[in-house]
């Protein structure tokens, strides 16, 4: 009997995998009427994807999404309609699930896009708008049902290291206001991909039914927080970057992996911070140059969790500040309620403004957005600059903030924060000493232990308020492999923003 129901478990996968072989083949000699067409690579293969309900999945810097393509009026296969677009014969086509895959030609002579490592496969990629072809920067990179993350750079690219046992899940792609889109796992790894993330459209009956009065949705946030966030001790593996530049180049960069004890968040409990890995990156080749060193950025990431620090513009009662309603967006296919904020017009001290983003149906914070108000800005220079030359002047220009939380079960994490701050340093005395530096800090949340957490001992912490440029460490060559050695291109912060997340494979050791 036994025997029997193996035989019948075979005899389902064997007509399972030839009838997914059917429909391909099926798809690939379907008969497509079309008409006579013309427009960009991009917009013609969207035309396919209206009549085959197949989303269409393929590397945009090999496949040229701007291309200029024209499709002459007939009956096509897929195959044919396909490679009549790109301009390119001997294609294939691959389909998993609702997506095509587009491969070109192998040439065995350049390096294989997706890398495939022992235990675990490295998958690459571009998220853009799909509307404006525009990179989505800090998009939001998840293996499905886990904790297991990353987040895109400025130029939309993403890198995230998938464990073997993983590798028949779904990834999600996510970023404000815009629809959550999952790919297979299998999908990714045949090549890298260019995601297109679709803007999310709110009709005005949504926006009138939803509407709330946005201290009333602060107050039920504040209320639901035992409900929403972690209320026991947790410990997250994340990867923190700080860098400057000046007059758009770059000066120094400091990226770290660390451990960190996240007491519950109703605790006054600190948080404790363990180093595993870091690095510096200088480029100091003008005694004269301006450069600049940030102290208490790690600080600065703890701060921005919201949720548990409670800045002054999430306290309420709130006499410092107006609060607005001003509609709703999209945020991992959640409807979220948006809440705009800034200080009274008789108040003058450098406060914040921005925006709040709040689940429409639990009441969780999902993220925010704000920055010192640029009005007052130039008047916060004793906040941020703790040290100076005295023959330097130095004015802020723009101080942002950005933090993003992600949902495991039925809690919220901090997923993502980032501070961007903007400074004219002015030589004193010269006329063209003026330089612009940028400094910034963020940190990625990568993995999420609840299990077993314990505090760390003493002499494991490193300090979180000072100057992590300046913190001693050991260079682990074989973690940070062959990104020893940055292009010297024109905008070389271009090129360390590709820098990979390595910490899942760390963590699979």
């Amino acid at each position: 009997m036994r025997l029997a129901g193996h035989r019948l478990i075979l005899t389902a996968i064997i007509l399972l995998m030839t009838n997914c072989i059917m429909v391909m083949a099926q798809h690939n000699n379907q008969i497509l009427h079309i008409a006579k067409s013309k427009g960009k690579v991009y917009e013609l293969l969207e035309m396919l994807t209206r009549k085959t309900n197949k989303m269409f999945i393929y590397d945009s810097n090999v496949i040229n999404n701007e291309k200029k393509a024209k499709i002459s009026r007939g009956d096509y296969t897929l195959k044919q309609a396909v490679e009549t677009i790109i301009g390119e014969n001997g294609i294939e086509l691959k389909e998993i699930g609702d997506h095509i895959l587009i491969n070109r030609h192998i040439d065995r002579n350049k390096p294989e896009a997706v890398k495939i490592h022992a235990g675990y496969t490295v998958l690459e990629g571009n998220i853009i708008d799909m509307a404006t072809r525009k990179p989505l920067a800090n998009a939001s990179v998840s293996i499905k049902g886990t904790s297991i993350g990353s987040v895109a750079n400025s130029n939309g690219d993403y890198r995230l290291s998938i464990p073997d046992s993983l590798s028949h899940q779904t990834i999600k792609f996510s970023h404000i206001g815009f629809q959550t889109k999952e790919v297979a796992i299998e999908v990714l790894k045949q090549q890298k991909c260019t995601i297109e993330l679709q803007e999310y459209i709110t009709t005005l009956q949504e926006i009138v039914i939803r509407m709330t009065n946005p201290l009333q949705l602060l107050k039920e946030m504040r209320r639901r927080m035992k409900l929403n966030y972690p209320q026991t001790p947790y410990r997250e593996t994340t990867f923190y970057r700080e860098g400057v530049d000046n007059n758009d180049r770059f000066v120094r960069l400091s990226e770290g992996v660390f451990n960190i004890y996240k007491p519950q968040y109703l605790s006054h409990e600190t948080e404790q911070v363990k180093l595993l890995k870091k690095r510096n990156i200088s480029l100091e080749n003008n005694k004269d140059s301006i450069v600049a060193k940030i102290k208490a950025g790690i600080e600065a990431c703890m701060m921005l969790d919201i949720i548990k620090s409670s800045p002054d513009f999430m306290e309420l009662p709130n006499n410092d500040y107006n609060y607005f309603s001003t509609g709703v967006t999209t945020i991992d296919n959640r409807t979220a309620n948006t809440i705009y904020f800034e200080q009274k017009h008789n108040i003058t001290d450098p406060l914040c403004c921005g925006e709040l983003y709040v689940d429409a149906d639990n009441y969780a914070l999902l993220g925010a957005k704000f920055e010192i108000n640029p009005r007052y800005v130039e008047s916060a220079t004793d906040i941020f600059v703790q040290r100076k030359s005295k023959y330097i002047s130095i004015t802020p220009q723009k101080i942002s903030y950005n933090v993003s939380y992600k949902q495991i079960g039925d809690r919220y994490y901090v997923n993502y924060v980032r501070g961007d701050l903007n400074f004219k340093v002015k030589k004193k005395h010269k006329l063209f000493g003026t330089s612009h530096i940028h400094i910034w800090f963020e940190m990625a949340t990568c993995n999420i232990d609840t299990v077993n957490v314990a505090k760390y001992n003493k002499d494991e912490l490193i300090s979180k308020t000072n100057i992590f440029n300046d913190t001693n460490y050991v260079y682990d060559a074989d973690f940070w492999e062959n990104m020893n050695v940055i292009p010297m291109e024109n905008n070389i912060s271009e090129s360390i923003g590709k820098i990979a997340l390595k910490v899942e494979e760390m963590l699979g050791q």
